[in-house]
């Protein structure tokens, strides 16, 4: 059973978000259930502790009016406590995508207040949501799961070349066997999330390391998925470590 839990302190919203949960949960069939629909931060962060099993689904919204929490503060709370937490913001805003990168939380959706969109808005969202988790079930460690804009893609680990930072400040740039994809992120946090499968060759570069297809340590570059990729002094270091002295 997967737990949901709703935090909005203006009752209409929330009453609105929860009878949206509770429709498409009923409809779906899932294995969810709402657990708290709380107009405050402490009597969900309350519901959370005494809980045993914790990875939940988390509906925030971000104004909340509360003295010493905001969405994000509270947000960060939850990931404390819940490592896995699937967090969706709520909000009146629009892309608050960087104010989430400043707290260093990972946000599944974002959803606007908007009366007449907002049932459908948590409908989709609520199956994104579990489309995720079913992935992540089936075959946890060969998917990569990456949200650019109103979008949730798992590509599969085998279909990726490499990542790159991007000219534009907090963004990576994934090269894939379908193209490229540009999104916010961090190169240190994926290469910690993704393992020894890919190598940090440079500080600008995280590749799969089955993809590579030719290397030039004289001139401190490599080539994979017909693109060429730079190479650090501790990049070739890596390399020989991994691949064989005879690079």
């Amino acid at each position: 059973m997967i737990d949901v839990y709703l935090c909005d302190d203006e009752p209409l919203v929330r009453q609105q978000i929860q009878l949206a949960l509770e429709r498409k949960i009923l409809i779906e069939g899932w294995d969810m259930e709402i657990v708290c629909s709380a107009n405050n931060p402490m009597t969900l962060l309350d519901t959370l502790m005494r809980k045993d099993s914790r990875q939940g689904i988390y509906f925030l919204d971000v104004d909340l009016k509360d003295k010493t929490w905001d969405g994000f503060l509270l947000g960060q709370e939850i990931r404390r406590m819940d490592p896995h937490a699937t967090l969706v913001y709520i909000t009146s805003y629009g892309n608050l995508a960087y104010r989430t990168f400043q707290y260093h939380l990972e946000a599944f959706d974002y959803i606007i207040k908007d009366p007449k969109r907002l049932e459908q808005s948590v409908s989709l969202c609520l199956e994104a949501v579990q489309t995720r988790l079913t992935a992540e079930r089936r075959n946890p460690k060969e998917v990569f799961t990456l949200r650019t804009g109103d979008m949730i893609q798992n590509i599969p680990l085998n279909d990726i070349f490499f990542f790159e930072t991007a000219p534009t400040p907090h963004h990576i740039l994934l090269y894939t066997v379908g193209g490229w994809i540009d999104f916010l992120g961090n190169l240190n946090e994926l290469e910690a999330q993704l393992g020894e499968r890919f190598l940090r060759i440079h500080r600008a570069y995280l590749v799969a390391a089955d993809k590579i297809e030719k290397v030039d340590m004289k001139h401190g570059k490599l080539w994979i998925g017909a693109r060429e990729c730079l190479i650090s002094r501790a990049g070739k270091t890596l390399l020989r470590k991994k691949m064989g002295g005879g690079l």
